[in-house]
């Protein structure tokens, strides 16, 4: 069966989603890029919307939570006597070539095949000049074979990235550009990248073709086929178009529209409100079959929407403050994605850049880390255990000492360094890092103060979600999880001078080996694992230099014979997230049930291996206030549980429009949090009444459908 190409015509309509709103993502996972590179007055703190913040979690020295310890006696001496069976499983290869950047691939799920992709490229007035070679592992980056015949010596554009298939389909994408830069041309793999076919493309891309991650025989691409030189007019008089057959047959769904943005199983669109400059956002959950106004303020033409984080139960938004503030207000929706509360004021977001330190802490369910600007300009991190009800400030870590420039020593805590700290240029290599699988495990960056500090910072790691840190390393590091979090390694970022030692723990941080990887130091420029975290392999990547050149180097080591057994049932412990005491029965309520896991020993020296599943064991919770986020029309006041009605809706009807109909809301001022699934105890009351009275949005969806004669299979 060909594979089925749709090119401009299936986005004709939908252009214009990378605009104002609904701000895209970063680059594709489960790819590395690396680059060689040349050369060498404070205000008040700000407001957070938060409850009552419980004696255990503030930022002080009387915590009831505790890091897990190990079991017995010193863990660190596991690491001695680890140099001769990682020496004897230390590979190296080197690339032979003059390439200015390197692009990785893992192709498929355990299979150990990685593609690099060199690119050597010369900007010459509108020319571009340049070359590509293609390298192909079967061993996770042990060796390497030179298979750039296969794709016969194209350039290929390294933009774009290498598009991997679902699954372990081994289906492999390459675009390449054909002599003159006026055609593309693509080379398809369907065997783990053993050979190449390639096709001329009748267009010119414009972004990395892209999988149905559904179907490996179905590809989506946006191609510059249509002028993309639209006016400002041209926003808020779009339409939104939708198909389910792959282009032959195109429903339009909305008129009126700005942008959109998709979220979980929610569709957003902003509409011009028909008053000035203002857009509202109107949502969806049936495809764009049916649209409700979301309960949001309006935003005018400098200002913006963002999605942060969605998933099928709620969405967090959002919406940027008057005037090029830097931050905005952060909200979160009911199940419909309609009705919304105020869960974060003053949030950090850059109108210029894009820049948003919110982070989606996947080791631990609900839990959320992002920043926060002062009124004095400057950053604090700020945590949310319980999906956005509550913001709180992060633990100083016990090891580490309030930094020299902190003006307030009394308010000292730990500050994560994210996407804002490196568009600033700060030295911070990487993003905070998480992984469903390693169950608690955070590893970031961060200062120890009164606000971020813009000094060298340190590695920090959590095993426990986010309510007690360490410092793990001094300075800045490239780190990775190996073995499901079993094993952890880091290479010390140093810019200017090369290294030779890589640094690896099994305690989960508390201790860390040190292995001179090489005699002959490297210039690294990055860490390599597979996506997933299940491999006991990494990959340093660095180049050397010669008198007249520099040349690419990769040095893989096997960790598996350091961990000399597999691990077994009495190697782990059963841990209670969100609790410090496993015994008490009411502890570890958390969106209305405990999670019980088994997580490794701190001392056990052992082998998780590919196949460890984390298996939650969830226990029901009472309701209480906890589990409640205020309603539309109410908030919190700092350091209370109570919901109280905001001043300026204060005696007013709350109205909204649901399904074309218009709702009364009658409420206490709680409703439930989405997702959270506590049975009985505490309900506040909650109705919504219909009046019988229609309305009508701005936005417009005409049942219309569009025959697509651009039908076209490629590969036939």
């Amino acid at each position: 069966m060909g594979l089925l190409l749709r090119g401009i015509l299936l986005l004709a309509a939908c252009t214009f989603t990378t605009g104002s709103d609904f701000l895209p993502g970063s680059k594709p996972s489960g790819q590395s890029v690396f680059v060689r590179r040349s050369g060498g007055s404070e205000g008040r703190a700000a407001s957070i919307v938060k409850r009552s913040l419980p004696a255990w979690l503030a930022p002080s020295a009387n915590h009831r939570i505790k890091r897990r310890s190990a079991e017995q006696g010193d863990s660190c001496q596991s690491l001695q006597g680890s140099d001769t069976k990682l020496a004897d499983n230390t590979h190296r290869y080197t690339f032979n070539d003059l390439s200015g950047s390197v692009s990785l691939a893992w192709v498929g799920d355990g299979t150990g095949v990685i593609l690099a992709l060199t690119t050597f490229q010369v900007p010459f007035f509108m020319i571009r000049l340049g070359q590509s070679k293609l390298y192909r592992s079967e061993n996770y980056g042990k060796s390497f074979q030179d298979v750039t015949n296969l794709i016969n010596n194209t350039f290929i554009r390294s933009e774009f990235g290498i598009a991997i298939g679902p699954e372990n389909s081994g289906k492999v994408i390459l675009t390449g550009e054909v002599s003159g830069g006026h055609e593309s041309r693509i080379f398809v793999s369907d065997d783990f990248g053993k050979s190449f076919t390639h096709r001329d493309l009748p267009f010119i891309p414009l972004m990395q073709i892209v999988y149905n991650p559904e179907s490996s025989n179905v590809l989506v691409v946006l191609s510059s086929s249509v002028s993309m030189n639209f006016f400002a007019g041209d926003r808020g008089m779009l339409k939104l178009r939708r198909t389910t057959d792959y282009g032959k047959t195109i429903k339009t769904v909305a008129s009126k529209i700005y942008s959109f943005g998709l979220g979980g199983r929610f569709l957003f669109a902003s509409v011009m409100t028909g008053k000035g400059t203002l857009r509202m956002i109107h949502v969806s959950v049936d495809q764009g079959e049916t649209w409700n106004m979301a309960q949001l303020p309006p935003v005018g033409h400098e200002q913006f929407y963002s999605i942060l984080a969605a998933n099928d139960e709620m969405v967090f938004m959002h919406v940027d403050e008057p005037g090029d503030t830097g931050f905005g207000t952060i909200y979160v929706s009911d199940d419909r994605g309609t009705v919304y509360s105020k869960s974060l004021e003053r949030h950090l977001y850059t109108t210029t850049g894009g820049d948003t330190d919110f982070t989606n802490v996947t080791s631990l369910r609900g839990v959320f880390i992002t920043s926060v600007l002062a009124e004095g300009s400057s950053i604090h991190t700020v945590v949310s255990f319980d999906q956005g009800g509550e913001w709180v400030p992060l633990r100083k870590p016990d090891n580490s000492k309030c930094d020299a420039t902190a003006k307030d020593p009394d308010k000292c805590s730990l500050h994560i360094h994210a996407a804002y700290s490196t568009a600033m240029r700060l030295n911070v290599p990487m993003l905070p890092l998480t992984e469903p699988n390693a169950v608690g495990l955070i590893l970031a960056h961060g200062s120890v103060g009164d606000a971020i500090s813009v000094m060298r910072p340190d590695v920090y790691v959590s095993d426990d979600g986010g309510y007690t840190w360490i410092k793990a390393l001094d300075g800045p590091h490239h780190y990775a999880f190996l073995d499901s979090g079993g094993l952890l390694v880091a290479v010390e970022h140093s810019p200017t001078q090369p290294v030779n030692q890589i640094k690896f723990s099994t305690d989960e941080g508390q201790c860390w080996g040190v292995y001179n990887f090489t005699k002959d130091p490297i210039y690294f420029t990055g860490l390599a694992s597979e996506p997933g975290a299940r491999s006991m392999n990494v990959s340093i990547w660095g180049y050397r230099e010669s008198l007249l050149s520099q040349y690419w180097i990769s040095i893989t080591i096997d960790f598996r014979d350091l961990l000399t057994r597999d691990c077994q049932d009495g190697d782990y412990v059963p841990w209670l997230a969100h609790s410090d005491d496993i015994s008490d029965p009411k502890d570890g309520c958390m969106l209305g049930y405990k999670e019980k896991f088994l997580r490794l020993k701190k001392d056990s020296v052992c082998y998780n291996g590919r196949d460890y599943q984390v298996d939650p064991e969830p226990t029901p919770c009472p309701c209480t206030l906890d589990d409640f986020l205020c309603d539309f029309g109410y908030y919190r006041q700092e350091n209370s549980s109570e919901c109280v009605e905001q001043p300026d809706l204060k005696g007013k009807v709350l109205e909204f429009c649901l399904h074309g109909k218009e709702e009364q809301l009658q409420t206490s001022g709680y409703r439930k949090i989405p997702g959270d699934k506590c049975e009985g105890g505490n309900m506040p009351e909650r109705k919504e009444i219909d009046l019988s009275k229609r309305c009508v949005s701005d936005l417009v969806g005409p049942e219309l459908l569009i025959k697509s004669p651009s039908f076209r299979n490629v590969f036939e």
